[in-house]
Formats: structure tokens, sequence, C-alpha cells
């Protein structure tokens, strides 16, 4: 195999992800830091290692992992999203078992904008009659 290293872009929210899938024995690094030395919380450990526990890849790959924007819990799905787009690269024969769970698809939830005449995208000034 010439090319050994295959490419995912994750997204979600105002995160994105670079992540490079590794043939190795399963170490993920994100921002050249370990994961749980970069993501505190265990469920979000768990949401980024969604994708190669569906396909049964996860000591099979080295995940390398530049994510940049947004807050932790963003940034996690946007890992998610991009090692499931750079699986389906190294083995088109994922595609079906990650469709059906949903990490192929990118979350459109987005921040609202702050209208003007409001406190917030919804909030309104407090009303007082006198």
């Amino acid at each position: 195999m010439a090319n050994t290293n295959y490419y995912g872009t994750g997204r979600r929210k105002k995160s994105i992800a670079r992540v490079y899938l590794v043939p190795g024995t399963g170490k993920i690094t994100i921002n050249k830091r370990d994961i749980d030395e970069y993501l505190g919380l265990e469920t979000l450990k768990v949401v980024v290692r969604q994708p190669l526990v569906a396909t049964g890849t996860v000591d099979k790959f080295d995940v390398l992992v530049n994510v940049h924007g947004g807050g932790y819990t963003g940034q996690a799905g946007a890992i998610r999203h991009g090692i499931a787009r750079a699986l389906i690269e190294a083995d088109a024969e994922y595609r079906p078992v990650l469709k059906s769970a949903g990490y192929l698809t990118r979350d459109p939830r987005m921040k609202e904008r702050k209208k003007y005449g409001l406190k917030s995208a919804r909030r309104a000034p407090q009303f007082s009659k006198r």
C-alpha cells in the first residue's frame, strides 16, 4: 500500500477537525496531546470512539487530530464526524454501518444570531407596565 494514511474533515457547530487515520494500535492524539489529557469528560471520549467501535477498528488505526474552534462538546462531535469520513476512505464497506448510526451526517444545528431590539437571540428586554 502506497498511501496508508486516510483523511477526513469533521465539522460541528464552530469546530473543525482534521482527522488522519494511520495503521497502528488504537492511540488517539488530539492537538499533539493524548485523548485522556485533552478531553476531561468520559462521555466525550466515548463520543470520539463511537465510529471506531461501530466498525470494529478500535485497535487497527492510530487517530491523529488537529481541531480548532468551539468548545469541547462541539470539538468531540467534529472529531467523530471526521473519523467516520476517514474510515469510509479507508474501506467503503463501512459506509452502511456508519450511515445507519448517523455518524456521517453533518449536524446542522448552529448558534442563532442575536436580533436587534432583543437582549439575545430570543430573550426580550424586561417588560414593565409603569
